[in-house]
């Protein structure tokens, strides 16, 4: 350590790891928090802010601000927190292996939500079974006292067991402990009841967000307020009150044309959950515009193009693609008639503004990289 006047500077061997040490010691001086760590494929940042609003209906919440879920990320977010608050929702994102390991050895969570397994990162890890193995990392340091709680409608979450730790599987298919009952999805809510462990509950559930993987992100976050306490009376208030992160299935509803802006991220098991939130919106054309999406290895072009095939098949009129993957969206799709190709974001912008009519409903989703909120904002303007 050097001394320059009043300062000093400290020389570690790696600043990132050094990160994570230092907020793994200030953890250890917050005894009275508890920690909920939140995970997956998709749906992490969704199943946060789910999760917050059911615990805040009984505890002071803290949670991940935007996407801030990686190893320089999650440091940042443990050292706002204090001895003030009752719980922090944590999330925790990764390209690699060992990523969450190092995460969770510094964050140290008390219950583990884990919400889908897919096949964004195959390009570093290859296989979804490493993908498990790397999301599984966020249970490295559980022993008989901690929880986890993981989306059973996953076909390789369905088969996770421990003898270490508890855990508990939540379905709207009566896979889990925890089971949706009486699903009814609205164009911008959805109500359910539930079962646990085969005896249906009288209490119905309202959330204010759209989409059947909505309902799977909020069973996730039931599970965890029941773990913790909280009533049903008091979950019900929480999940009326979900506060989500913007970019996020944000139906904007103009004088002409409705836009559904879920352009921060993109997986093919997102686009598809976005697609079937489409098809709940009343109008005369639903208009998909469609970016990149990355990280996928060599199942890239079949990933594009199965997500071509599935707004073919799902009420999609008119298909926008831009990018390096518009061949593959056009196999899948196959109607050259309603698929228009781009290469640049910008092009397609003027397009979509130029064809835009009353009464048109227009989904927007790429990876963050391709910058698609700017369709979103040109098409506010309008």
């Amino acid at each position: 350590m050097k001394k320059y006047g009043t300062s000093s500077v400290i020389l570690v061997k790696d600043t990132k790891q050094a990160l994570l040490d230092l907020a793994e010691f200030y953890r250890g001086t917050l005894k009275n928090i508890k920690v909920v760590s939140v995970t997956g494929s998709t749906g992490k940042t969704s199943t946060k802010d789910i999760t917050c609003s059911v615990l805040q209906s009984k505890f002071k919440v803290f949670k991940t601000s935007g996407n801030f879920n990686n190893e320089i990320g999650l440091p940042l977010m443990i050292f706002k927190l204090d001895n003030t608050y009752d719980v922090a929702v944590l999330e925790m994102g990764m390209s690699n292996l060992n990523e969450i390991h190092r995460m969770a050895k510094a964050a140290r969570p008390d219950i583990a939500i884990i919400t889908n397994i897919g096949i964004s990162h195959l390009e570093n890890l290859k296989t979804r079974e490493n993908i498990l193995k790397a999301k599984l990392e966020i249970t490295d340091f559980f022993n008989e006292n901690n929880v986890l709680i993981v989306n059973g409608d996953n076909d390789l979450l369905s088969s996770v067991s421990s003898s270490k730790y508890k855990i508990i599987k939540t379905s709207t298919c009566g896979n889990g402990q925890i089971n949706a009952l009486n699903l009814i999805l609205n164009e911008d809510s959805a109500k359910f009841n539930i079962d646990i462990n085969g005896k249906a509950e009288k209490t119905e559930f309202n959330i204010t967000v759209p989409g059947k993987h909505n309902v799977e992100n909020s069973l996730l976050a039931i599970a965890c307020g029941k773990e913790m306490d909280i009533g049903y009376d008091e979950i019900c208030n929480g999940l009326e009150n979900i506060e989500m992160t913007s970019m996020r299935l944000d139906i904007a509803k103009r004088e002409k044309f409705t836009i559904v802006d879920d352009s921060y991220n993109a997986s093919p098991d997102s686009m598809k959950a976005a697609i079937e939130v489409v098809k709940n919106i009343p109008g005369k054309r639903k208009i998909a515009v469609f970016g990149t999406m990355r990280e996928l290895g060599e199942e890239a072009f079949n990933g594009h193009k199965d997500v071509g095939e599935y707004a073919a098949l799902n009420g999609i009129d008119l298909l926008i693609t831009v990018g390096e993957f518009n061949e593959a969206y056009d196999a899948g799709f196959n109607n050259k008639n309603k698929h228009i190709e781009f290469l640049k974001t910008e092009d397609a912008a003027e397009y979509i503004e130029s064809i835009i009519d009353e009464g048109d409903v227009v989904l927007i989703k790429a990876s963050r990289l391709m910058k698609f909120e700017n369709i979103v904002k040109r098409l506010k303007e309008i």
